[in-house]
């Protein structure tokens, strides 16, 4: 018979040992001879080719088989290719008896892999836990009772060695309690709910009490709840994954309705990702009370507000800038951006649009990590069916996806799919906050098929993408950003990433424990944690008297500009939602809130009006208008002269230092700006293939230079009012 190797047995049961040359040499395993042998000697050597042993010392000697016999294992848990015992069952109807057969055919290797996962022989024999031939091929059989304590069916894991498939037998039966009878109990005044049936034996193994839903992380069903009853202290500990995360907090919200005392248990980072209760108690050999003390944390958890005091904006403008620099209105409108996700309809949507390496994505995700993370999506490119399926739960009522995406801070990395884009505009523009859809899926076997999805809520959203033509329909929905590529902002940001190179982990330190960061990111959580609703505007009077002076001409994007002024307010009351006036989860902004929200919006409008990236918006000002006024300033002024694309790239490598692309400029970037009423592109009359560029607004020096009004930079004799730097 062929057997596996020796040192392959010898790693299956823990033995240590070491190899030299073709010997392994061990401790011997017969009896006391290397009891004060260190860990480099032993006498106990083995051929590592045959598995032939010999003690140097007390003289036992024979081959693996005999070992195994000596280890108190079968031939069979040795054998390279082992026979798998025969059902004497001809039925495999499930009963019982089934259970009990199952269990008295579970092999000894089978029981060692179950002990090396933490759950011991006591609890291995007391749940009936065996081995069975289903669906042609063997399993690790879990049987699972229901509400009156009868077997209702098994949970089957794969053989270990050949896969980690998870099945139930018989298929299709509805998810359960594991274990009801604990429940039952009225002694049981603490129960860990936790992801899976492997963890809960474990759990059972450290004596502690446990429960699990047989199907999954998002699988715990209200009604459940009745039964878990009132007066329990409950403690939660799913996998460390977003699944895990979200069904923790999903579990904990029925059950705390019910008048528990509820808690979430947060593993630690080094379980890894995707790590589980099993891992945490093997792995990492951790002590299981510190489940309950050290990483417990109470739901919904509580905070103290009274830390917390009125924050200007300047105030949060320097919090932001230590990892941003300048950029002042763009990380401002940001941070208020993935802040009115915790409202019910305030949120608004924003589009970084500029060319790559300007850092269009660095300031949306850099603040995106003061948010709780599992309020964070972060997608580069994705297509319809993908985005459904990753962020839906499937719902068996309406036989399709719903995908709650209700205070979410949602973040394109790129420019999303067109048909994802073009289903989401509807939540974009806040028409409606339940929007059902059908997709397509591809199946195996039916080829096409028809998904329902029921898309719900409103997310804050970002885009950031390297394209700057931007289709109309998405214009209306987005306020149109640029980050800055002065020279300043990028020398202080070479400075910051030198500093961040040297030392990132003494960088990550400061980082994490600046105070003034650190209180952020708790009054960050403390907002989400006050549920607020809807957020009124006190004397909107004079919003609306103040929006008409601003703009004389109305056009038809300002039906929703006004929105989002609005939700600026929103978001600015809601910084500071204990100083305003507040009626159940609903708060009023006031005039104050009102006033800061038009510095803001002054310094980010004129480019909205445009419908223009304020990156394309400045090199029209700097770049088009500086050219042809130099062009020109030596004239008579009776024939202007027009610029060829040629000096425009010329000037635009004198202001940035870089060179453009010659085919963004002819094919985005002067159609834009044709489309805005900003130029006109008339043939070359001396040379009828050239066109030249004739700019039909002109602007004095100060305008054309500094106040843009998208640009804004803070100057010596600037004027700071509530922390936006006005020139």
């Amino acid at each position: 018979m062929e057997t596996i190797t020796i040192r392959e047995y010898l790693t299956r049961k823990g033995i240590t040992f070491r190899e030299v040359g073709k010997e392994i040499v061990a401790h011997c395993i017969f009896g006391n001879c290397d009891s004060n042998s260190t860990d480099a000697e032993g006498h106990l050597y083995f051929d590592a080719d045959s598995g032939q042993y010999d003690c140097k010392k007390c003289g036992e000697n024979g081959n693996i088989i005999t070992l195994a016999k000596h280890l108190g294992d079968s031939i069979q848990d040795v054998a390279l290719n082992p026979i798998t015992p025969k059902n004497p069952r001809k039925s495999t109807k499930f009963d019982a008896e089934l259970v009990e057969t199952c269990h008295q055919a579970l092999p000894a290797h089978i029981r060692q892999y179950l002990n090396a996962r933490g759950i011991t022989d006591a609890v291995v024999n007391e749940f009936k836990l065996g081995w069975g031939k289903f669906y042609g091929r063997w399993w690790i059989t879990i049987p699972i009772k229901d509400i009156y304590s009868a077997f209702s069916f098994f949970k089957l894991r794969q053989d270990p060695s050949a896969g980690s498939d998870k099945i139930t037998y018989p298929k299709g039966v509805e998810a359960q309690i594991y274990d009801w009878d604990m429940l039952a109990s009225v002694n049981n005044k603490q129960i860990l709910i936790c992801e899976g049936e492997m963890d809960r034996l474990a759990l059972l193994s450290k004596n502690i009490t446990a429960i699990t839903s047989t199907h999954g992380a998002m699988t715990f069903k209200q009604e459940w709840c009745e039964k878990v009853g009132k007066g329990r202290t409950i403690y939660i500990c799913y996998d460390n994954d977003d699944a895990g995360k979200k069904g923790a907090e999903r579990v904990a919200k029925m059950v705390e309705n019910g008048g528990n005392k509820t808690y979430i248990i947060t593993l630690p980072n080094e379980v890894g990702d995707g790590g589980d209760i099993t891992d945490y108690l093997t792995k990492l050999n951790g002590n299981p009370d510190d489940l309950f003390s050290k990483y417990a944390k109470e739901y919904p958890e509580k905070i103290d507000v009274s830390q917390f005091k009125p924050l200007l904006l300047q105030d949060l403008m320097a919090t932001l800038g230590l990892t941003i620099k300048q950029d002042n209105e763009n990380k401002i409108t940001t941070f208020l951006c993935e802040l009115s996700a915790f409202t019910d309809n305030a949120q608004f949507n924003i589009s970084y649009n500029a060319p790559s390496s300007t850092g269009k994505s660095y300031i949306p995700t850099e603040i995106a990590r003061l948010f709780p993370q599992e309020d964070v999506i972060e997608l580069a490119y994705c297509s319809p069916t993908a985005f459904f399926h990753d962020t839906g739960e499937f719902n068996k009522e309406m036989k399709g996806y719903v995908v709650d995406l209700s205070r979410k801070i949602l973040i394109f990395l790129d420019q999303p799919h067109n048909e994802l884009l073009a289903r989401l505009r509807p939540l974009l523009s806040h028409d409606k906050k339940e929007i059902s859809l059908k997709i397509t899926d591809k199946s195996q076997k039916a080829g096409l098929r028809t998904k329902n999805v029921l898309l719900k809520g409103y997310p804050s959203v970002i885009f950031c993408t390297a394209g700057l033509r931007i289709d109309e329909q998405e214009t209306t929905r987005f306020l149109l950003l640029s980050p800055e590529v002065n020279q300043e902002k990028i020398r202080q940001g070479i400075l910051e990433s030198i500093r961040k190179e040297a030392d990132a982990d003494s960088y990550k330190d400061w980082l994490d424990e600046n105070p003034e960061r650190k209180m952020l990111k708790e009054r960050i959580r403390a907002i989400k944690l006050e549920d607020v609703g809807q957020i009124k505007i006190e004397n909107y009077e004079g919003l609306v008297k103040r929006f008409f002076e601003k703009n004389k001409v109305l056009k038809p994007r300002h039906q929703r500009d006004i929105k989002r002024l609005a939700s600026i307010i929103k978001s600015l009351a809601l910084i500071n939602l204990w100083w305003r006036e507040r009626s159940g989860t609903t708060i009023t902004a006031n005039a104050e809130d009102v006033e800061q929200a038009f510095k803001i919006w002054d310094a980010i409008s004129e480019s909205q009006d445009l419908n223009l990236p304020p990156y394309i918006y400045n090199l029209y000002q700097k770049v088009i208008l500086k050219a042809w006024e130099e062009k020109n300033s030596g004239g008579t002024g009776l024939r202007l002269l027009g610029l060829s694309r040629q000096e425009v790239l010329q000037k635009h490598f004198e202001v940035y230092g870089r060179m453009l692309d010659t085919n963004q400029l002819r094919q985005q970037i002067l159609p834009m700006l044709e489309t805005t009423g900003l130029i006109i592109q008339e043939p070359d009359q001396t040379d009828k293939r050239k066109m030249l560029i004739y700019p039909t607004t002109q602007t004095n020096e100060n305008n054309s230079e500094n106040q843009s009004g998208v640009d804004i930079e803070q100057a010596n004799n600037s004027e700071v009012q509530g922390g936006v730097s006005i020139n």
